[in-house]
């Protein structure tokens, strides 16, 4: 059933005022022109549901100049009522988040125990070199005979030098090992470096932002996988013009999507209602570069393949 709409006459009203086409508003706000026309003609039953019909309602007043906020609060009673997205829509967010904080934290502490260790073994030699010379003092040798009447000085001298000899000899065990200790840590910080990670290019603004994130990562195959807890609209595509997912709604049901993004470059995710959809790529879930409350928002990933 179509409802004679307030709203929808007024936002013509002000398209018609500005001699804007329904082609050219399309253009400007990205809203299909069948939507368009449902809106003015008070036909929201075809669009995606509640929560578009208020978004799109927004974007065409903002084409237009008028304030949506405004428009929305006038035409209250008209306008379709839907709720604020929970705070269970973005937990997985947020696990992410702090668990990415806590590997960043403990990965800083490994300076700090090589520094420490460093340390301890100078202050080590050093007070046995101090222990060493303390003991070195001088001390009359001992004179003894032995059967032929010859007379024997006992050099104490000897001992002291294969002791100081045993020690330096310790001494640079320790520092080997330390030395390894310090090459294991190295490889380790390396190797972790080499870790697949998303890092956020460009940081888009506006109502329906546009961001760039790189994703590095090492081997072959990059695999991506889509999951919806609630209705979202979605569209992805590569770079080369290959559709991966014909814009359409999304939801749980469909979710998971497995995409195979082997060999791409640049990958661009058009989407509806970024609150519901978590995006991970060779298990590493990205984090929104724009606060998923803004709903909309196009976001281009480019896939950087490292040496491993």
């Amino acid at each position: 059933m179509v409802l004679e709409m307030q709203i929808g006459a007024r936002l013509k009203e002000a398209r018609e005022a500005q001699n804007l086409s329904l082609e050219e508003l399309q253009e400007m706000t990205k809203i299909q022109k069948r939507y368009l026309i449902a809106i003015e003609e008070g036909n929201l039953q075809i669009l995606p549901g509640k929560f578009y019909a208020r978004a799109f309602m927004k974007e065409y007043a903002n084409a237009v100049g008028l304030d949506p906020n405004e428009l929305m609060e006038e035409y209250k009673e008209e306008v379709p009522k839907t709720e604020e997205p929970t705070e269970e829509q973005y937990s997985r967010i947020q696990r992410s988040r702090k668990n990415q904080e806590k590997s960043t934290s403990n990965f800083s502490l490994f300076p700090t125990i090589i520094v420490g260790l460093l340390i301890i073994g100078i202050i080590a030699v050093a007070i046995f070199f101090i222990a060493q010379n303390m003991s070195g003092t001088e001390s009359k040798d001992p004179v003894e005979q032995d059967g032929n009447n010859d007379i024997v000085i006992k050099d104490d001298k000897g001992k002291n030098q294969a002791n100081q000899d045993k020690a330096n000899e310790e001494n640079q065990d320790n520092e080997d090992e330390q030395g390894n200790d310090q090459d294991k840590d190295k490889k380790e910080t390396k190797e972790a470096t080499k870790e697949p990670k998303f890092t956020v290019v460009e940081e888009g603004s506006g109502s329906t932002p546009e961001s760039t994130v790189a994703f590095s990562y090492t081997g072959d195959e990059v695999k991506a996988t889509l999951e919806a807890t609630g209705d979202t609209w979605l569209g992805v595509n590569a770079d080369d013009g290959e559709a991966l997912f014909e814009e359409s709604m999304f939801n749980a049901e469909k979710s998971p999507l497995e995409l195979d993004l082997t060999g791409k470059e640049r990958v661009f995710f058009k989407i509806g209602n970024a609150s519901v959809l978590t995006i991970t790529i060779n298990g590493v879930e990205m984090e929104y570069p724009v606060d998923p409350n803004n709903v909309r928002q196009n976001i281009w990933i480019e896939l950087k393949q490292e040496a491993e």
